[in-house]
């Protein structure tokens, strides 16, 4: 189910877990949330996520609060950084892959719920390992990327081949807060049924909050793009003999990077998400055009859908993801809305229209494309088998097309990866390869 980089040994999602990472901790075997200071109390040595060497000092639990705008109040004890953060509390039912998930630009502004009941217990990889490209090896940006994170049961004795330091102790020194012992099961139920709420992850001891996060404050209401979006542009894979395509960066995931460059052999060129397409200030020459990922509201990103709406008029190939296919969507002349509560975790099952074919796919995102808004010429290209929202539009005689969902996973599913091949062999002037349904499916129906 994990993403692995394609051309060396990688381990993404880390999905090996320790042995004994809780079995000194009997809460958390009988599978309901720790009380308030009761995991540290029963946990023998912390070692700070790596096996042997010198126990951490014991340290007095200290309580949280994670605070609802609609007056719930929910208690536990802290892990993270002693800092009080407001934020928009979302939940990710993906079962590993936190590393990844909390370094995803598409969650900026957000606390993080994770419904799989036990978190932390194969600690966090190195950061200072890099790839062939200079990024993080393990991680999809370079920072943590949540206002907060909200666990049931939290193993602070992690174990774990690649890992160099526990989940708390990586939050903290990231200024991010975490509360575990929270009934996250109960919690997103309640955020299914009546939506994502505004929140605040408040902290015992800890110091006041600035200004700018007094109270419950709406990410959704700042440009979350500009915040995420590269300030320079950076080249990859740089070549004469490359095909080259310009990546808008809204909040792009470093395994994008990869599977451009490192599977597809092409030079990427990764610019602001504001830069201006048609004045093209730095005189860039491209020959396909991607819209990356990233975080919230897309009527925010004017300057990228002016970008867009320039670039449908040329017919040079363009591929977007998440929020690409919003943006794409918006230049295109169609809406978005906000979903009640969006999709984020990674066994999101989505329909392809034009086989019928079901893929299930890593998915991030509270808003979405309203496809009956499509103009002409637009057509959906996914729908998503559970609440059919738009998974992704296509042009009908122009090489463009988007999706909602993230093929290049990390972590997640890599079944519809083939969509970077299908970008790239538009980009390289290749015929499209032919998708066509097995006729044996029909022959073995009709001999039973």
């Amino acid at each position: 189910m994990c993403s692995s980089d394609l051309t060396k040994p990688r381990a993404p999602c880390m999905k090996k877990s320790g042995s004994g990472a809780m079995f000194n901790m009997p809460l958390a075997r009988s599978g309901s949330p720790h009380k308030f200071g009761d995991q540290f109390a029963s946990t023998s040595s912390l070692i700070d996520g790596v096996e042997g060497g010198p126990s951490k000092p014991f340290e007095a639990p200290v309580h949280a609060t994670l605070v609802l705008a609609d007056g719930q109040r929910l208690e536990g004890t802290s892990f993270g950084a002693k800092v009080t953060r407001p934020g928009e509390v979302v939940f990710n039912t993906g079962m590993v892959g936190y590393p990844e998930a909390l370094t995803d630009p598409s969650y900026r502004g957000q606390i993080l719920v994770l419904t799989f009941p036990l978190v932390g217990n194969y600690g966090v990889p190195s950061m200072d390992e890099k790839d062939a490209w200079g990024l993080p090896l393990y991680f999809e940006s370079d920072d943590v990327q949540i206002a907060g994170l909200v666990v049931s049961n939290y193993s602070a004795d992690p174990s774990h081949w690649a890992s160099q330091q526990s989940l708390g102790s990586w939050l903290a020194k990231a200024g991010v807060p975490a509360i575990f012992g929270v009934d996250t099961r109960e919690l997103t139920k309640g955020l299914r049924e009546r939506g994502s709420v505004l929140g605040r992850l408040e902290i015992d001891g800890a110091p006041p909050s600035p200004p700018h996060e007094v109270g419950f404050v709406n990410p959704n209401l700042r440009n979350l793009v500009a915040e995420v979006s590269t300030k320079t542009i950076k080249t990859y894979n740089e070549g004469a003999d490359k095909p080259t395509i310009v990546a808008l960066d809204c909040g792009m995931k470093h395994n994008i990077v990869r599977y451009f460059v490192e599977t597809h052999d092409v030079t990427l060129v990764v610019v602001p998400f504001d830069y201006d397409l048609e004045a093209n200030p730095s005189n860039l020459k491209w020959d396909g055009l991607f819209c990356s990922n990233g975080p919230g509201d897309p009527s925010r990103c004017q300057e990228t859908i002016k970008s867009l709406k320039w670039a449908i008029s040329q017919d040079i190939p363009i591929f977007g993801i998440c929020l690409g296919n919003q943006l794409l969507a918006l230049a295109a002349g169609a809406k978005t809305y906000k979903m009640k509560y969006g999709n984020r975790g990674m066994n999101q099952p989505c329909v392809d229209l034009r086989t019928t074919r079901c893929y299930i796919t890593s998915q991030n995102h509270g808003y979405a494309v309203d496809d009956q808004s499509l103009p002409d010429g637009w057509k959906a290209l996914f729908v998503n088998a559970n609440d059919r929202s738009n998974e992704g539009i296509i042009h009908v005689s122009k090489p463009f097309f988007s999706v909602q969902f993230h093929p290049e996973a990390a972590g997640g599913p890599e079944d519809t990866a083939f969509l970077f091949e299908a970008f790239v062999r538009h980009v390289r002037g290749s015929a499209p390869q032919l998708t066509l349904l097995d006729p044996a499916i029909y022959r073995n129906d009709r001999a039973s």
